[in-house]
């Protein structure tokens, strides 16, 4: 999961408009015009929030949001349903299907900002974009790691990692969880590869002291544990 916002659109007026918007309150926004489209990129890793317009071509953003609840990689992602359908039936369609919020149209980008930023509170996830455990902190829209208020050099795969965890801190991830959360479905590696970027994180945390904070759960996979303030 990344500070991005997967944003289903098919109206190119409102795409921009709300790319722009979201883009300039900080998120990296990954546009879609169709709902197949959104699925391809779903492959790999996933958004924060996903956006969706209920009036798509093809397969509607309700049916959507339906196979997203359905399907164990996706299920968890937040989602709001954007749509000028504003009946009470409608929104309760969309709820009893597990859509988080819905926002009417016509509406202005900054109630949607507000929804996003509500949304991330419930949902657990930083709503400025930065994660704080500790002396660790890390920036998801800067993509910068910093430990005791320094700047520490990290890849770009160990940095997926640290933020799902993080995210997620005391569950335990099986390997082939962390590779559809970090590499995508759509990218075909070996299992062991995972404690390679592993071993490369804890490797990234050792000079502070911190590599423990990555514990490996025998048989299983492996969780983040916050740091003992004491």
């Amino acid at each position: 999961m990344t500070n991005a916002i997967l944003l289903i659109e098919d109206e190119p007026d409102i795409r921009e408009m709300l790319t722009f918007s979201l883009e300039r309150a900080g998120y990296e926004v990954w546009p879609a015009e169709t709902a197949e489209q959104a699925l391809t990129l779903l492959e790999g890793p996933l958004p924060s929030i996903v956006l969706i317009d209920w009036m798509l071509p093809g397969m509607s953003g309700i049916e959507l949001a339906r196979r997203l609840r359905r399907d164990e990689h996706t299920a968890s992602l937040p989602l709001i349903m954007l749509t000028a359908r504003g009946e009470e039936s409608d929104k309760l369609q969309g709820f009893d299907i597990g859509v988080d919020d819905y926002v009417v149209k016509p509406f202005s980008p900054r109630e949607l900002l507000a929804r996003i930023k509500a949304l991330a509170r419930r949902t657990g996830q930083p709503d400025d974009g930065v994660l704080k455990h500790g002396r660790l902190v890390l920036d998801l829209t800067a993509h910068r790691l910093a430990i005791n208020e320094h700047p520490v050099s990290i890849g770009p795969t160990e940095f997926r990692l640290l933020e799902l965890l993080m995210l997620n801190p005391d569950r335990v991830f099986d390997r082939s969880q962390l590779l559809d959360r970090v590499w995508g479905r759509s990218v075909y590696v070996e299992e062991r590869t995972v404690d390679v970027h592993i071993l490369r994180l804890r490797k990234v945390l050792k000079p502070f002291n911190l590599d423990h904070l990555v514990e490996t759960v025998r048989g299983v996979g492996y969780r983040y544990v916050r740091e003992n303030p004491g």
